[in-house]
């Protein structure tokens, strides 16, 4: 990840509470992610550990995009609520 923007040079990583910042968005970007497929397969009565076993392999497949985008809306939250 770079550490600055180029083009405005906002500073991407800022400070020790980033990264747990964004794991809180990851982890709620997940459920949001999950919570569709959940419901559905709920409402077709799939056995209940049939849904944990499929929603832990989209979280899995997707995960890596979840981190990315999660990174993404911490900045800007991070940035709208303390702007440097």
């Amino acid at each position: 990840m770079e550490t600055h923007c180029p083009r405005c040079g906002l500073l991407f990583s800022r400070g020790p509470g980033f990264v747990f910042g964004a794991m809180y968005f990851s982890y709620g970007l997940g459920i949001l992610f999950a919570l569709p497929t959940a419901t559905v397969l709920v409402m077709h009565q799939v056995a209940a550990a049939w849904i944990g076993l499929i929603v832990a392999a989209q979280l899995a497949v997707c995960s890596p995009l979840l981190v990315r985008y999660s990174k993404i809306v911490w900045l800007y939250f991070d940035e709208w609520f303390d702007p440097q």
